[in-house]
Order: C-alpha cells, then sequence, then structure tokens
C-alpha cells in the first residue's frame, strides 16, 4: 500500500492506494494558513489517519508516503522554490516530513504528480502499438486553470532535471507570438506575455473582453461556446490556436509519446479535436504520432501521483 498527499492553498487531500491503484481510503482536511509547523503538523496527522487502516492488515507493511505540493525541491540545496504556497519556500519539505511522521517521505511539484498518475495507470498508458514506460517513452502534462502547471515524466519517473525545474514552461513567452496577440492582460508574476498569461483562465477571460468589451468568466465564455454564441467561439478559436502553438514547442522540444491536460479548461472538449488539427502548423515533424488526452483521474491526479512516486518495491 502507498499513501499520497496533495498539499494546496486551501486543502491537504490524503489517498490509500493499493499495489494495484484501487483506492482504499479517501480524507481531507484544510489547509492552515502562515504557519509551515501547522502545516507539517497537518500533513502528519492525515497519514497517520490513513496509516491506522494499513495497522489493522495483518503482515501489511508500513505504506510508503508521497507528497505533491506547489512549487520544486532545488537538488542543489534540498529546499522548497517557486511556491504560491508561501510557507514552504526555502524549506527542506522532505527532510522536515520525514523527521514528523518517522519514515522516507518524497516530495514532488503538484503538477510532476498529475502527469505521473496519467502516465501510471490513466489517460497516458499506452495503446495497442504503442512502446510505453521503456527507454525514451516521454509523457507531457499541463493543468489549464486558474494558474497553467506542467509536467514531465521519462520512462515512467518524473523529470526534475538539473535545477528540479524541467517542464515549469508556463512563464516562458507564448511561442510564434503575433502583434495581434497582445499581452494576454499581462502576467502578474513574469510581467511578459507568457504562456499563462494567454492560457490561464485569467487569460481567456481578459481575450473575450479585449474583443467585446464585456467581462465573462472562463465557464460561462466555454458555455456559450458551446450553444453557439460567435464573440465566445472566436474566443475559443484563438485559446486554440494559443494553446496549439505552446504544445507544438513542447513537441519539438522533447517530442512526447502522449500529452495530457487537466484543469478546469480541460472539461471543454472540443480542445482535443482542434488543438491537434492546428498544432503542425507550427512543429517540425508532421504526421504526429502525439496524442492529446484529457486526465482520467481528474483532480485526484495529483495525490494519485503523490502515491505512486515511490516504486512497487521501494529499496
Amino acid at each position: 500500500m502507498r499513501i499520497g498527499i496533495d498539499l494546496g492553498g486551501t486543502k491537504i487531500e490524503g489517498i490509500l492506494l493499493g499495489d494495484d491503484g484501487s483506492e482504499i481510503r479517501r480524507d481531507r482536511i484544510a489547509t492552515p494558513h502562515g504557519d509551515y509547523d501547522a502545516v507539517l503538523e497537518a500533513i502528519a496527522d492525515l497519514v497517520a489517519r490513513l496509516a491506522v487502516v494499513v495497522a489493522s492488515v495483518p503482515g501489511t507493511k508500513m505504506p510508503t508516503v508521497g507528497v505533491a505540493t506547489p512549487g520544486f525541491l532545488s537538488p542543489r540545496d534540498g529546499v522548497i522554490r517557486n511556491s504560491n504556497l508561501a510557507v514552504l519556500n526555502d524549506r527542506p519539505v522532505d527532510r522536515d516530513l520525514s523527521a514528523r511522521v518517522g519514515r522516507p517521505v518524497r516530495v514532488d511539484n503538484d503538477a510532476n504528480c498529475f502527469v505521473l498518475s496519467e502516465t501510471v495507470d490513466g489517460a497516458a498508458t499506452a495503446r495497442p502499438g504503442e512502446v510505453a514506460g521503456g527507454k525514451g517513452d516521454v509523457v507531457f502534462g499541463a493543468t489549464l486553470g486558474t494558474g497553467i502547471g506542467g509536467g514531465l515524466v521519462i520512462d515512467g519517473k518524473v523529470w526534475g532535471g538539473a535545477n528540479g525545474s524541467a517542464a515549469e514552461w508556463s512563464h516562458t513567452t507564448l511561442p510564434f507570438l503575433r502583434s495581434e496577440d497582445g499581452n494576454g492582460g499581462g502576467c502578474p508574476m513574469c510581467g511578459y506575455p507568457c504562456i499563462e498569461a494567454f492560457l490561464s483562465g485569467r487569460g481567456m477571460a481578459w481575450d473575450y473582453e479585449h474583443a467585446t468589451g464585456k467581462k465573462l468568466s472562463p465557464p460561462e465564455i466555454g458555455d456559450r461556446a458551446r450553444r453557439g454564441d460567435p464573440d465566445a467561439t472566436a474566443t475559443f478559436d484563438r485559446y486554440e490556436d494559443r494553446l496549439a502553438r505552446a504544445l507544438a514547442s513542447v513537441v519539438n522540444l522533447v517530442d512526447p509519446r502522449v500529452i495530457v491536460l487537466g484543469g478546469g479548461i480541460s472539461n471543454n472538449l472540443r480542445i482535443f479535436e482542434s488543438v491537434p488539427r492546428i498544432w503542425e502548423r507550427y512543429t517540425v515533424a508532421k504526421g504526429l504520432a502525439t496524442r492529446l488526452v484529457r486526465a482520467l483521474h481528474g483532480d485526484a491526479s495529483g495525490v494519485r501521483g503523490a502515491a505512486w512516486l515511490w516504486p512497487a518495491d521501494p529499496q
């Protein structure tokens, strides 16, 4: 069995998985605010609560513990960087949690955990004829919501890179940027016309307002587009072309077998038909074998991926 924890800004979710990926128990609690030690204690209590189930089964090993967190763990100094949960920044979260729960803990970026979950037993598992999990198998994933996340799994394992920040693609300039794109309303984090500025929910709302002078939320834009509203449809057309450009740069760089999308905007299913028709305008390769798929596990992908940070028989 294995325990996964998904640490978010408002809630902490925990899951206990069987070795076959079956969900045995899930629980969630509110995230303490502004207090690092309180966050550690809350996670440790949640782990203990889930571990009680394991302890009741004779002969069962204590479960491994993995944690998905905003930000990334720097391999240089072992502390969290770039987390929007500010109390985590510059803290050795994995070591501190290990001390609290009395066993090793693995920590990784929440978007990486999302992609790992979908690679292990979700939408990015291999189809007949595809080679997956072996040498050179690449899966990229992105979460499209209030913000934009990215994750990379190579040969069935999260790939963090030399600095721990691989696939942190959201604050790079939108590829193939055109003057008519504008600036996506600007990005409050980096200040550039970046991928997040255009492809987040905020960016979609900006596009609609920029074109029509009217304010609508992303769900309202999606709903109107589904009903054939021309202004909302035009916003979605522009959104899909920009998403195709952003994902084409991923294809050109790492040539993934699958790209998996999650987050609220991915609920608009037209994306999965439209974008693959567009992205070859921007890719070097043609007749792409890369598949674009919607996350199977939805909001549970992060917590499930955290559990899968450990191999089946950790050494």
